[in-house]
């Protein structure tokens, strides 16, 4: 069976010599030893100045929201992972949908001036496949209108644009450790702030609000990440280069070898170092994409489809309707892509692809 991605998991010895270091502190949660040291290596890898990694990739965007939603609209976007807009939902402020550019299949910069009311409060961004947002102009419109901007960075670990780290745009940045990415903690997540007074809101807010042990700041939610997930994120942290360097010979493979004459393939944003996190190819319509799909499961290779449903068609959104949103999600297939896919099961995939799509 061929799947759409494969968790790289380190040799279980380094593993479990990591799990032995928390036994050995008696230490498994609030902050040990393993967590600041992930820390402090991810910081020094991704050249930011500071971290908070926490116990999953979504807890990082309900913090965002409850700290600078205040109950009003977010403008966001319909094609991300359905996370971004549970988020919303869920921190009580109301989803305001922008449709996306065809190409880059970000949040279409030119749409949000326009959605902006007297209850926005937030621009929350999804740098789609690792794929940056145009930051320069969603920017600008934030400081015209007073406007909190939280990027939903998931698929983003060692993305970098315009020669420094994604995480360091925006009022915050979120990325997902979870098993299925490019760099993983079994389970988990981060988030990057530049404000030190919003970076210690945060702070406090992922634990319960404590102001030491006897003392709160204010009200807080208990997102902390345990030591032994960060044992497995220190085990994986050594063969990152390795981890890239072959999802790059994935991606080049595809490259060369796709028909571009029947689908498209994702347009990287300008100035972008991408990660290779994902191969999203997009068919002319959705039969052919079933068509495709069909054929590749009939085989034991199960491709996905990021994302389907376009956000603001499920029942809790209540969005207006986003024509290139919803046309882009019901033609785009993300392809397998991991560590240790064999080249004769990329022929395969090719090949089929190649003869069924139309």
């Amino acid at each position: 069976m061929i799947p759409v991605t494969k968790t790289f998991l380190p040799p279980i010895e380094e593993y479990t010599a990591q799990v032995q270091r928390a036994y050995d502190n008696h230490w498994l949660t609030n902050r040990g030893e393993l967590v600041k040291e992930l820390e402090a290596k991810l910081m020094t890898y991704l050249g930011v100045n500071n971290v908070l990694i926490m116990n999953n990739g979504t807890i990082p965007l309900q913090i965002a929201l409850k700290l600078l939603g205040n109950g009003g609209e977010v403008i966001t976007t319909p094609f991300s992972y359905v996370a971004t807009t549970a988020a919303i939902v869920w921190e009580n402020c109301t989803p305001v949908f922008v449709d996306i550019h065809p190409e880059y299949l970000t949040i279409d910069e030119t749409k949000i001036e326009a959605a902006i009311t007297e209850k926005t409060t937030c621009i929350l961004a999804t740098h789609v496949f690792g794929n940056p947002c145009n930051i320069e102009v969603i920017d600008a419109i934030a400081r015209k209108y007073n406007l909190k901007v939280i990027y939903d960075a998931a698929h983003c670990f060692g993305v970098t644009y315009q020669g420094k780290s994604i995480f360091d745009y925006g009022d915050v940045s979120t990325c997902s450790f979870h098993a299925t990415k490019l760099f993983h903690t079994g389970e988990g997540g981060a988030i990057f702030c530049n404000d030190p007074e919003l970076f210690n809101k945060i702070f406090y807010s992922h634990n319960f609000g404590h102001n030491g042990p006897l003392d709160f700041h204010g009200l807080g939610i208990n997102a902390k990440i345990s030591e032994l997930q960060a044992a497995m994120g220190l085990a994986v942290f050594p063969y990152m280069e390795d981890i890239i360097l072959s999802r790059q010979k994935v991606v080049s493979f595809y490259n060369q070898n796709l028909d571009f004459a029947k689908i498209l393939k994702l347009k990287l944003r300008e100035d972008t170092k991408w990660n290779y996190s994902y191969y999203p190819v997009i068919f002319q319509t959705e039969h052919s994409l079933l068509k495709v799909q069909a054929a590749l499961i009939a085989t034991e290779v199960f491709p996905r489809r990021y994302f389907y449903p376009s956000l603001n068609t499920i029942n809790y959104t209540n969005g207006a309707a986003m024509p290139i949103s919803e046309k882009i999600a019901s033609i785009i297939l993300c392809l397998p892509l991991y560590v240790g896919i064999e080249e004769d099961k990329l022929k395969q995939i090719v090949s089929i692809i190649n003869t069924e799509a139309c």
